[in-house]
This record gives structure tokens, C-alpha cells and sequence, in this order.
């Protein structure tokens, strides 16, 4: 399981290595709402978190899932600018006006892509004008919540709304954190894209690809990139270019955006922090034994980015919800899965720090 890049005709100084402050923010949000993903940065997580003003805690929730489940391609506007060739900006505000460019319905789709309705990879229906495509968002939204119901009701009623919501809210976050976050890991990240832009130029993109990471490497053609992942997607530069955003505070995170008519892009980490050491011998073979499964291993891949039902991850992996209880049993009793119950929904997520205990080699592939 792959996400491949198709990049026939592609030429050289059509790739770039940039950092993006806006995409660092959605990081630094993963990392403030996801800790467990996160060991190295806990002490940077728990400073920020007692100086955060309650109101902007409070807007944090609001729409968590934007950064928590999904790392919504929001924070990497640049790459549905029309025209595929747009640069990240060298400041949240230049960002900014970068998604100021997309229309309504691309910020639409991008802002939904937690509730799985978005066609993502291939062309769909258009999601503001088609009646039962909103009533079907608004259905898988009520899965996660009734705050998720709210923003997504908002969402499709009123998109300049959200749009001023979420612009406000990243400014609020810059200067309440972020700056000076981004004052001490822009210089590093700058450093990092000018070093892999010399090797790109000085020995090709394999050599710079497997500077990148061991997960990603370009075919013999030279007209392939492959992305070793727990997913699956295809996606193509076609006359637009190739984007390569380093990440100081995303490890393991290895992520791909490969939606319908944006450019791609490879947003990568640039470091690996020290992860605990294993489990027990007699721990480890029983949750070896219940992760010697492919769908059981597929489904950590969503579980561990967020709560899923047993429905919802039925119809994801097109198996019938029997099924998915059985896997999900197996998973439970080898202790890698906690779950709550919210209204009449049943909520299942992997339980990260359990699973990091596994060994840094399975937490990144679950979550790269």
C-alpha cells in the first residue's frame, strides 16, 4: 500500500523544497491535541498550554479535527492555487493570502475531509450545489461529535463565515505562540530545504528523495515517486511542479496531499526523537499477534489519527461491520485499543502510547 506521484515530464526546477509557517502551525496544533504522537515535544506541548489564554483554548476545540484526525490541506493553501505552481509564503500572513485564493468549494472540500465524504483523489460531485452530498457531510460529521455537527452546519451554510473564523483564529494563534515557535525552527527549516535543493541539484531527486526519508524513493523511469504508506493514492504533477515542505515538529508524520487538482505536495519531518523503550516479552507477542493481521494493521492507520465507529470504518475499508467488530475485538484484548461511547455512537482509537512502546518502526509506519 503506496501513494505514488505521478511526475513524467517533470522537470527539475519544478521541485521545490520550501518550509511553510502555515503548515508548521497545523503541527504545532497536531502535536498541542495529540501529545501522545509527540513525545519529544511534550515539554514544548505542556509550556505553551499553561500560557494559553482560555478563550483561544476554548476556539481550539471548536474545530480540533481540522488538525487532530486529518492535518487538513488548509494549512497547505499553496497547492490548490490555480495554476499549480504556487510557493508557500515566508510568513502566516503571506499564507494567508494564499488561501484567500481558493474558491469556496475548495475550502469547503479541504475543511471536510474529517467526516471521509470528500472524494479527495479523484473528481466528485460539487459539494455546495449537491443537496444530498451536504445532508450526507452533515450525517458523517454527527459520528464525531456535536461540535463537528456545528462546524460542519455553519460550514455549508455560510463559507465566508468559517473563512473569517479560521483566519482569525491563526492570526490569535501567532501571536499567542507560534511566533516565537517559528522564530526558533524557521532558520532550521530553511537550512534543511537549502541543503536537499543542493543534493537535488548536485545528484538528482533519488539521491534528494532518500535524504527525505527511507519511505519515499523515485523508480528507475524517473517518472514515479512512491511514498511507502498504510493508505493508498495516485496523484500526478502533470504541468504543474512538485512540493516538498520540511517539518521540524511533525515526526513521524510523513504526509502526502494528493487531492483531485491541487499540486502535490510531500510534507516531511527532519528529525526523530527517542521513543520509549518496548513492552514485556509476553505484552509484545500478544500485541504482535493481533497486528499479524493487514486489516488490523489498516485500521490502526485511521485508529490512531482519531475515534472511528464500527460503521464508519466498515464503510472505509468496504467490509461488513461484523467483520470490522471482529478485528476490532482482537485488537481490545491485546490492550491497543481504548473506547468510549458518546450519545449512541461507540468511539475506538488506538492507544498511541501503547503503541509507541511498540517500537518507533511501527508507530511511524501507522502514522506517517
Amino acid at each position: 500500500m503506496s501513494v505514488h506521484i505521478d511526475i513524467a515530464g517533470l522537470r527539475t526546477e519544478k521541485i521545490a523544497f520550501v518550509p511553510s509557517p502555515l503548515a508548521e502551525l497545523c503541527m504545532a496544533l497536531h502535536a498541542l491535541s495529540e501529545p501522545g504522537h509527540h513525545p519529544g515535544l511534550q515539554a514544548w506541548a505542556t509550556g505553551v498550554t499553561a500560557r494559553l489564554d482560555p478563550h483561544l483554548a476554548d476556539r481550539m476545540c471548536e474545530a480540533d479535527f481540522l488538525w487532530r484526525t486529518t492535518l487538513s490541506d488548509l494549512f497547505l493553501p499553496f497547492a490548490g492555487v490555480p495554476g499549480r505552481s504556487a510557493l508557500p509564503g515566508g510568513t502566516i500572513a503571506e499564507d494567508l493570502s494564499l488561501l484567500d485564493k481558493l474558491t469556496d468549494e475548495q475550502f469547503v472540500d479541504a475543511a471536510l475531509e474529517f467526516t471521509c465524504v470528500s472524494s479527495y483523489g479523484s473528481p466528485g460531485p460539487v459539494l455546495l450545489d449537491d443537496p444530498e452530498q451536504r445532508r450526507r457531510a452533515v450525517e458523517l460529521a454527527a459520528s464525531r461529535g456535536p461540535q463537528q455537527v456545528r462546524f460542519t452546519e455553519r460550514l455549508l451554510s455560510d463559507p465566508p463565515r468559517i473563512r473569517a473564523w479560521f483566519r482569525q483564529f491563526v492570526e490569535d494563534c501567532e501571536e499567542a505562540f507560534f511566533s516565537q515557535t517559528w522564530a526558533r525552527l524557521g532558520h532550521q527549516l530553511a537550512a534543511d530545504a537549502r541543503h536537499k535543493t543542493d543534493l537535488l541539484r548536485r545528484k538528482g531527486l533519488a539521491e534528494a528523495l532518500a535524504a527525505v526519508s527511507p519511505a519515499a524513493g523515485v523508480d528507475e523511469s524517473g517518472t514515479r515517486i512512491t511514498v511507502d504508506k498504510l493508505g493508498e493514492g495516485r496523484t500526478r504533477t502533470g504541468d504543474g511542479g512538485l512540493l516538498l515542505i520540511p517539518t521540524s515538529m511533525g515526526w513521524p508524520h510523513l504526509s502526502v496531499l494528493h487531492r483531485h487538482g491541487w499540486q502535490p505536495v510531500l510534507h516531511y519531518p527532519v528529525n526523530s526523537p527517542e521513543l520509549a523503550s518496548p513492552p514485556s516479552v509476553e505484552q509484545l507477542a500478544l500485541r504482535m499477534a493481533a497486528l499479524s493481521h493487514p486489516v488490523r494493521m489498516r485500521l490502526c492507520r485511521h485508529l490512531a489519527r482519531s475515534a472511528y465507529t464500527t460503521g464508519e470504518l466498515a464503510q472505509i475499508h468496504g467490509m461488513s461491520a461484523p467483520e470490522i467488530s471482529r478485528h476490532l475485538g482482537v485488537l481490545k484484548k491485546a490492550g491497543l485499543l481504548t473506547t468510549r461511547r458518546r450519545g449512541r455512537y461507540v468511539l475506538h482509537q488506538l492507544d498511541v502510547t501503547v503503541a509507541a512502546r511498540l517500537g518507533s518502526d511501527f508507530l511511524e509506519g501507522i502514522l506517517r
